[in-house]
């Protein structure tokens, strides 16, 4: 009798947990930009748009099964200030936050090419750029009095992922496949931390 009641016991704990939500982690993407504040832009192509399409491919690339679930600060052509970004998501008060944005010069067309880092004066946000540029590959870092990085209360990073007035940048950018490729790298950063 006493192995029933240890059995029953044992069975109802094993489905009461089974339905327990799992608590995960949260990272916050934010896409730059957004509604009427365009960003960088060349031959019809937006900043605003390319980074919350790979923003949305980093949504989608995350292991679901992983220790973390992103937010999106935008999940659509919307406008919020930077202010409100940063309420938002110091209420959140993730693990990490990315900022994406496009770089752009002042030239028509660029030679210039590649990503950059900024980080804020933390040891957590210089730790993780070193490794997400692992990732994405070497780059530069630098520290940068920007607003997100300047009021998020967690680690923070702001990436350039290229440059839009670099057409074989803007190209792959724009592209599904190089979407897809740089939201898996940074998924791929996310989930080994």
């Amino acid at each position: 009798m006493k192995a029933i009641k240890l059995m029953a016991l044992s069975l109802a704990s094993t489905a009461i947990l089974s339905f327990t939500p799992v608590s995960k982690k949260i990272i916050v993407i934010d896409a730059g930009h957004g509604g009427n504040d365009l960003g960088a832009n060349k031959n019809g192509i937006l900043e605003k748009d390319l980074v919350l399409k790979i923003a949305q491919e980093i949504k989608k690339a995350n292991n679901k099964d992983g220790k973390y679930e992103i937010v999106l600060t935008r999940d659509n052509d919307t406008y919020a200030t930077l202010s409100e970004r940063t309420a938002q998501i110091n209420k959140l008060n993730p693990e990490m936050v990315i900022s994406l944005h496009v770089n752009s010069t002042p030239e028509a067309d660029t030679p210039k090419n590649g990503h950059e880092i900024f980080i804020q004066n933390t040891i957590e946000s210089k730790s993780l750029a070193e490794k997400l540029s692992k990732k994405l590959g070497e780059c530069n870092i630098r520290e940068q009095n920007l607003h997100i990085l300047k009021n998020s209360k967690s680690p923070a990073l702001l990436v350039e992922l290229g440059y839009i007035n670099n057409t074989k940048e803007r190209e792959y950018l724009n592209s599904n496949d190089g979407q897809r490729e740089i939201a898996q790298k940074f998924a791929d950063f996310i989930n080994e931390n």
